[in-house]
């Protein structure tokens, strides 16, 4: 037997300060475990658009730490009704579906509130800004340290025993682990408009009820997505067209549109659906930015880990907004990995320095991660996809009964919902010290 060096604690680098990669930091917070985030933008930095978290990821995120819990329990804005509510809102603009979400559940706000409420309980030190991942390297074999070397594009560099990539749906880490051939985004010839409306125009507009929880206006190839945000004050709009084009033409995923674009769009559907869009902005001659929606279903990521590093949110499986799903996997991810990874920092002061056991048992934990969360999140790619396609009336027959249409919708959100997160991170934990005893 060997009598162990005492080893400095596991260290994990994140790469990108979004929501993903906040959630992997809380995390870690919550067990203990030592890490620092890179970000790219010199700030933590959402778009002002609105965002809801699923019951799921409600779950996971109370979990996760039941401080970042708090913090969106504070600055969520509450439903007027429990209930997700479909209308048609081409022609008659009457209520096809209603799905209870649950009591005071999937609440919704701004993405910008939500991240500057979390990032508040993140301690400066341990977050550095305006670094751009260049690439990350072994350690020499005559290196004293064993941890990987990141390197950016100002010339520095860091250090990490293990590397979470969240650093969206174009990662340069995951371009790092899995080189050939390079994983690309998908247009899914769908693209949106976003827009927050004063509330009382948009009372003055569509009524109270209609402005006080959220509503989807189904139609052909089309529909619109309204709720309440920051307090009520505003009204937040989505309207998502499809596209005959099976690519985008925009070297950006954002490119310039206009008011009269969405205009044109609905300008044969019902009133309720018109008033919406009268309520998006007319300043700067209606300019308004236009958003490409690109997922990762066609060119899946075939796997989420390489060696000590892995990618998690959109970095592993970029979905489309359809089923509201995609920031609450990224926070399933950071729940896993922040099991994992503090059951490999209990055991980590107990591997020998001059051995390989600690590369080996960070990759267990990497590999373990991968393995859990690939199936579920792969699925719900696939499933926002169909999503789409029944609020687009892909099949009119189905999209405009309340029997069909029910029966599907409500099987592809309550898939999502209803998933034992606790038995996910029971999964993990226990095939992680199963297999690295």
């Amino acid at each position: 037997m060997y009598s162990p060096t005492r080893q400095e604690p596991l260290h994990v680098a994140i790469i990108g300060a979004g929501i993903a990669g906040v959630s992997v930091a809380l995390g870690l917070q919550a067990r203990g475990v030592s890490y620092t985030i890179y970000e790219r933008a010199p700030g933590f930095r959402e778009i002002g658009a609105g965002i809801g978290f699923s019951p799921n990821a409600e779950h996971a995120m109370r979990s996760l730490n039941p401080d970042m819990f708090a913090a969106y329990r504070r600055v969520a804005n509450p439903n007027g009704e429990d209930y997700f509510q479909w209308v048609d809102g081409y022609e008659t603009n009457e209520l096809i579906f209603k799905l209870h979400v649950g009591k005071d559940s999937f609440l919704g706000g701004l993405r910008s509130t939500f991240l500057d409420e979390w990032s508040q309980l993140i301690p400066s030190s341990a977050v550095q800004f305006d670094k751009h991942l260049d690439t990350i390297t072994k350690p020499a074999p005559d290196s004293p340290s064993d941890k990987l070397l990141i390197h950016f594009t100002d010339g520095t560099t860091a250090a990490a025993d293990a590397i979470v990539g969240c650093d969206g749906i174009r990662s340069r880490v995951r371009q790092l682990i899995l080189p050939e051939p390079p994983v690309r985004p998908g247009y899914t010839q769908k693209f949106c408009f976003r827009a927050l409306a004063p509330m009382p125009a948009a009372v003055a507009a569509l009524g109270y009820a209609r402005t006080s929880t959220r509503f989807m206006y189904n139609g052909p190839g089309a529909h619109l997505i309204t709720y309440p945000v920051a307090n009520s004050s505003l009204l937040n709009i989505l309207a998502v067209l499809s596209d005959p084009s099976p690519s985008w033409p925009h070297p950006h995923h954002t490119a310039a549109g206009s008011k009269s674009e969405v205009t044109a769009a609905f300008a044969e559907w019902c009133g309720a659906a018109r008033a919406i869009v009268g309520l998006l902005p007319d300043s700067d001659g209606g300019k308004m930015d236009k958003w490409g929606i690109f997922d990762l279903a066609a060119d899946p990521v075939p796997q989420y880990h390489g060696g000590r590093v892995c990618v998690a949110g959109d970095a592993a499986h970029a979905t489309g907004p359809h089923l509201g799903a995609g920031a609450g996997m990224g926070i399933e991810d950071a729940l896993v990995l922040g099991a994992l990874l503090a059951e490999a920092n209990k055991r980590w002061t107990g591997v020998e320095k001059d051995s390989d056991g600690k590369g080996r048992l960070v990759e267990k934990a990497l590999e373990v991660y991968n393995d859990v969360r690939y199936l579920r999140t792969q699925e719900v790619i696939h499933s926002t996809r169909k999503a789409c396609d029944l609020f687009h009336w892909r099949d009119p027959d189905v999209a405009r009964d309340p029997e069909g249409f029910g029966k599907e919708i409500t099987e592809l959100f309550y898939e999502i919902w209803k998933y034992d997160v606790d038995g996910m991170v029971e999964r993990a934990v226990a095939k992680f010290v199963e297999t690295a005893l």
